[in-house]
């Protein structure tokens, strides 16, 4: 497993294309409401990256071996579909939960980052989800340090979503990220303690926990893109990207909109 460091310039231009991807979710929260499309979404997205950052938003005709290229600038996970949704014409509606996955490339450097969003009137099971899976990202986080292991995180994220009731989907993880969208380690969110790959400063990945209200079990659709749930209970999701640091860690996809950390954080 070839794990690339980054140097401290590497991760300036990595903390800049990180908070670009986070201000395109600054930028779409007033308009993720009942009766917007995903494509609207999309398109809206698109021209920001584009137009107003300067930069390129790497899903777009990404093409990993085995897939299709994918058709859009971002990525929509509506309800119980669990990621790599694909916006079309669907109007969102009350009471629907949509993830948002954004990437951009930004002078040669990618910024992954996603979050969920509650469409006019949620449920509280709903809402619950939303919450539980953006706690269990940070519990990740926090275990984010030199000298930790990649097992650290995976039971930390593991252990708060199945005391809360959820499960945690296996067949997707987070992953290292730099110049190239997807590259080693692989970090997984469930696991054990002091298992797999030492961290390291300069090591850059993301962190980003897909948990269901149901089973963990999941489906690809046709499209050969979009995953749900076998069972079609909801699933949420939320990202960010970390750097180790010589202390601990560092989130690189911050921004003026970005949620605030929970409480056990900065407490």
């Amino acid at each position: 497993m070839t794990i690339t460091i980054k140097s401290a310039a590497d991760i300036a231009a990595m903390r800049i294309a990180g908070r670009l991807a986070s201000e395109v979710l600054d930028m779409l929260t007033a308009h993720v409401k009942p009766g917007i499309t995903t494509d609207q979404l999309d398109k809206l997205a698109h021209d920001y990256i584009v137009n107003v950052q300067q930069a390129i938003p790497a899903p777009l005709n990404y093409c990993p071996p085995g897939y299709t290229p994918y058709p859009k600038s971002i990525c929509t996970s509506i309800n119980h579909q669990v990621c790599h949704g694909i916006p079309n014409d669907r109007a969102l509606k009350s009471g629907d939960i949509v993830n948002i996955d954004v990437t951009v490339i930004k002078d040669g450097w990618h910024g992954d980052t996603s979050r969920m969003f509650v469409v006019g009137e949620g449920s509280i099971a709903a809402k619950r989800l939303c919450a539980f899976t953006y706690e269990a990202m940070w519990k990740g986080i926090a275990k984010v340090k030199p000298g930790a292991r990649l097992g650290d995180i995976g039971h930390a994220v593991q252990t708060f979503a199945e005391n809360a009731g959820f499960s945690i989907v296996r067949e997707f993880c987070g992953h290292g990220i730099g110049t190239v969208f997807h590259e080693e380690p692989q970090v997984v969110h469930y696991g054990r303690p002091g298992t797999l790959e030492e961290l390291v400063p300069g090591m850059v990945f993301t962190i980003e926990p897909m948990i269901n209200a149901g089973r963990r079990e999941i489906k690809e659709l046709g499209d050969g893109w979009t995953i749900v749930t076998k069972d079609r209970s909801l699933s949420a999701q939320w990202e960010h990207t970390i750097a180790v640091t010589e202390t601990g860690y560092e989130v690189l996809t911050l921004s003026a909109g970005s949620p605030p950390p929970p409480a056990f954080i900065t407490g």
